[in-house]
């Protein structure tokens, strides 16, 4: 469907031209049949005159309809389009993968007062034995600024990972965390700061229940001017009724500066 209105796009100015030309000949029928029609005398004739009239109406008729929606697919969807597009490429270039990270490992200095390093023992089973290494603690990217604590969040049915509470955003950014519920209906994505006159303002509706920790949507900062915000995730069931909620504070920012380096 895109390809389609793309091509029309392109080609308007053809369109333009033959809805001109398909007009002006059928504006010539009309012309030329209204005068058989009024110099015959006979009622046949008469009769087919009146229809070939009324089809060279009809024609210029739904040539104007197919102009207008040619200037529309112009001025309405083509504009969307273009401004989907550029939504989607700033998230794109938002989404980066984490590297492995690596601490290297100093090597020992060199002894200068002659004393060699001795080994110490080891048990005999120690090279067997399997010890826990603690997981990693998922951070979320970006800088963490103290806040008020998280509202309602201790629901495992509504979850906020990303963006956690405390966050300073200044660039799109994935919705991660849960989201379900008995007979779950739709969960919304809502929030509220000086961009929305003291009100909660939906940016974006989920209706998939996540039950594991996933991505379920996305939030481009960019509308949105710096400060404070409240942003919430809202469960609901079947009836409208609201089953779960998490609130978490964030804080929306320019981008932060990097360094540049002097030579």
């Amino acid at each position: 469907m895109t390809a389609v209105i793309a091509l029309i796009d392109q080609v308007a100015i053809g369109i333009y031209f033959l809805i001109a030309a398909g007009v002006l000949f059928a504006l010539r029928r009309y012309i030329i049949h209204g005068e058989e029609y009024r110099s015959t005398y006979f009622e046949l004739e008469r009769e087919l005159s009146r229809y070939r009239r009324t089809n060279a109406i009809t024609a210029i008729i739904f040539l104007l309809e197919l102009a207008v929606i040619v200037a529309g697919v112009q001025a309405v969807i083509v504009p969307e389009l273009l401004q989907d597009r550029q939504i989607e490429a700033l998230v794109a270039e938002a989404r980066f993968d984490d590297g492995d990270f690596q601490t290297p490992v100093p090597a020992p200095p060199a002894s200068d007062l002659g004393i060699d390093p001795v080994a110490l023992p080891r048990s005999a089973g120690a090279a067997n034995q399997i010890q826990a290494t603690p997981l990693p603690t998922p951070t979320p990217v970006g800088t963490i600024i103290p806040s008020d604590p998280p509202q309602g969040c201790d629901n495992a049915e509504a979850q906020l990972l990303i963006p956690g509470n405390g966050m300073r955003v200044f660039q799109p950014i994935p919705v991660i965390g849960t989201v379900y519920t008995d007979q779950f209906s739709y969960a919304s994505i809502e929030i509220n700061g000086p961009s929305t006159l003291g009100s909660f303002q939906v940016i974006d509706e989920q209706h998939v229940e996540v039950r594991e920790r996933a991505e379920f949507g996305q939030f481009v900062p960019a509308p949105y001017e710096a400060g404070e915000y409240q942003f919430r995730l809202m469960v609901f069931d079947i009836t409208n009724a609201l089953k779960a909620s998490c609130m978490v504070h964030i804080y929306i920012s320019e981008p932060l500066p990097t360094l540049t380096p002097v030579r």
